[in-house]
């Protein structure tokens, strides 16, 4: 039976994705520094659930510290490696910058280190929608330049990207990236737009809608992004045969690297996510409407066409159904 090794497995999709894994029946051996970013109780409440499981296994640890990564590495044979473990938001590396060079950075090339001397068969890593940055041509390709970040987050998410082509040009490494967009569900974060939007509305608060609600982003439900990334770690990367040094394809290579979006494929306006909220809850949300925020994007669209074409998977959870599933969560964890 494969063991996976899954960083960051107190946090959102971490959790999820050893969730699929362990119902499975497969061994999964997780690692978190468990940070205070936002709720470790919620972080520890996720890994209690984990954890009721035999074949869990989890180390508390920091991807900074090469030594604690190696440790690791030295106990187990991995069938698989999923880096999901990163420092996330956009807004907060505004003002924290060196935690995203030392667990974004630091941490990525201590796990690139260790896939390359364990001889591991695949590295999945988690990349970002984030690092389209400045780009308006949509759907987002992954055959498009993504050479213009709008924040330091997107661009340790490309600088991951860089990284792992580079070891698999070097050492052989399969690796495969996914750029991940807007995803939410139950058990997701405190900090995103969902749970702030329905913790306020609940508790009578206005919300915070940036862009005056006028952005669109490409939501993508947690149990969709898990069916991704479980597809595409099971199928190892390899050479693209078509690939071609004069027209290079930045998603593929001729070494076994590959990039692909997980994305729901349909662009939601936030006033209508904030009026799917509103008819989950059954009351009206009172909206502080204010300007785009420094780092934030209009508009997130993804073409998934590549990972169809190579998994045969296509998100497809509606809006509203997701955002119920969020909702009836919430209420029962927090007793509302």
């Amino acid at each position: 039976m494969a063991t996976h090794f899954v960083t960051g497995t107190a946090g959102f999709i971490g959790f999820h994705l050893a969730m699929r894994l362990l119902k499975r029946g497969e061994t999964v051996v997780g690692f978190d520094n468990i940070n205070d970013y936002y709720s470790v109780s919620l972080k520890r409440d996720r890994l209690a659930i984990l954890s009721e499981y035999d074949e869990f296994k989890f180390v508390e640890g920091d991807l900074s510290d090469q030594d604690e990564v190696d440790q690791v590495f030295r106990s187990y044979d991995f069938t698989r490696v999923i880096h999901l473990a990163a420092q996330a938001g956009v807004r907060y590396s505004l003002t924290n910058p060196r935690a995203y060079t030392e667990s974004n950075i630091t941490g990525f090339i201590n796990i690139l280190e260790a896939c390359r001397h364990a001889k591991t068969p695949h590295l999945t890593y988690a990349s970002s929608s984030s690092v389209y940055g400045g780009g308006t041509s949509m759907p987002f390709a992954t055959s498009q330049s993504v050479d213009h970040p709008l924040s330091l987050y997107a661009a340790t998410k490309k600088s991951n990207e860089l990284m792992a082509h580079t070891y698999s040009h070097l050492y052989g490494l399969p690796t495969t990236g996914l750029r991940f967009f807007t995803v939410y569900g139950p058990w997701g974060r405190p900090d995103m737009a969902l749970f702030l939007f329905t913790k306020a509305i609940l508790e009578g608060r206005p919300i915070d809608v940036f862009n005056e609600g006028r952005m669109r982003r490409d939501f993508t439900y947690i149990d969709d992004i898990v069916e991704g990334v479980d597809r595409t770690s099971q199928q190892i990367a390899t050479p693209d045969a078509s690939w071609s040094s004069d027209q290079p394809n930045p998603a593929s290579s001729s070494a076994p690297f590959r990039v692909f979006n997980i994305g729901n494929n349909e662009p939601v306006e936030l006033n209508h996510f904030i009026q799917c909220i509103e008819d989950a809850l059954g009351m009206k949300a009172t909206r502080n409407l204010l300007p785009m925020q420094p780092g934030d994007v209009p508009a997130t669209f993804a073409d998934i066409e590549q990972l169809d074409a190579a998994v045969g998977f296509r998100p497809s959870t509606p809006i509203k159904i997701g955002i119920q599933h969020f909702v009836d969560w919430y209420r029962n964890y927090y007793k509302v």
